[in-house]
């Protein structure tokens, strides 16, 4: 079956007049065999390498940045096709480069663990998109959401996190870190994590952690039983703000939830215990923040304790 696949997409591609490669990649990404299979029917095509231009344009991917749009181009046929289907070829080898690059996705209050070949471990979070590569087993991207890393230490090849512009190394280590549209945060528990090398280098070991949000960036210290605790199913936080433990719930659960402006920018310290069941869980949670829970069209609205805007949790 994928044999037949790759030859139908070989075909496809010597076309002088395809352009979905769009499609193409995502069907490459789907299965390593697939870009084996493609690979071998391409190859036997003889003395393609005599053909293909000295200096062939490539279309590689940065580490940390979205694969770009398709670049659509069209193909003249000469010498009965030879001199096309090496521009096809060229072109599909820079595909290749790309799709060594392919993402794990969880949807909202889902988790999954991936088990690397050099021993690190890797478990997400809900609502998560990790990029990894396929020939590098010391890379991995987080784009968003929540991901905890148990990496086998390499002084000679240290694991590497790209988070945003943002660069975390391993020292030896186990971390977690958080990333969303306006912050960063990342707990050490084991090891030690180097923010940064290239720039500031700020040493993170065991118990401390790092926030870069709207208040800057802020070296502080963590309980390293704290550090994703979201895998023990619990929530543990220290001076943490309401807006950042709602998206953590959500991310955790599933669910939408929301803070009003006043019970956001509140401050809590203490554990929370996860429940799948969300009225049961925010009847616990919510008073224990000092806060109330309503559902309200399926979002579910955190407010202050005093709040008159109604107090009791609906289903």
């Amino acid at each position: 079956m994928v044999n037949e696949e790759a030859l139908a997409w070989v075909i496809r591609t010597r076309d002088p007049g395809f352009d979905d490669w769009e499609a193409f990649t995502i069907w490459l990404e789907g299965d390593p065999a697939r870009a084996l299979a493609y690979d071998a029917l391409m190859a036997q095509d003889a003395d393609l390498d005599a053909i293909i231009p000295a200096d062939p344009v490539t279309m590689p991917l940065a580490a940390n940045d979205a694969a770009p749009p398709p670049r659509r181009v069209a193909w003249r046929w000469a010498a009965g096709g030879a001199v096309a289907a090496a521009l096809v070829a060229t072109v599909s080898i820079g595909m290749m480069n790309r799709a060594d690059i392919y993402s794990v996705t969880t949807r909202p209050g889902e988790t999954r663990r991936i088990a690397l070949d050099d021993g690190t471990m890797i478990d997400l979070n809900g609502d998560t998109r990790l990029r990894l590569d396929r020939n590098d087993m010391r890379f991995a991207a987080l784009d968003r959401g929540e991901a905890a890393f148990t990496v086998r230490h390499d002084a000679s090849d240290p694991f590497r996190v790209n988070v945003g512009d943002a660069v975390f190394e391993d020292a030896g280590t186990v971390f977690n870190i958080v990333h969303t549209a306006k912050a960063t945060r990342i707990g050490v528990s084991e090891g030690k994590v180097i923010y940064n090398p290239e720039a500031e280098a700020i040493a993170l070991p065991a118990g401390r952690a790092l926030a870069d949000d709207a208040q800057g960036l802020r070296v502080m210290n963590v309980a390293p039983a704290a550090v994703a605790s979201w895998r023990e199913g619990r929530l543990v936080y220290s001076n943490a703000a309401i807006d950042d433990i709602s998206q953590d719930i959500s991310r955790s659960l599933g669910i939408p939830v929301t803070a009003t402006a006043s019970a956001g920018a509140m401050r809590f310290t203490g554990t929370i215990r996860l429940d799948r069941n969300p009225a049961r869980f925010f009847s616990g949670a919510a008073p224990l923040m000092g806060l109330s829970a309503v559902s309200r069209d399926g979002v579910w609205v955190l407010k202050p304790a005093s709040s008159r805007e109604g107090n009791a949790p609906q289903d």
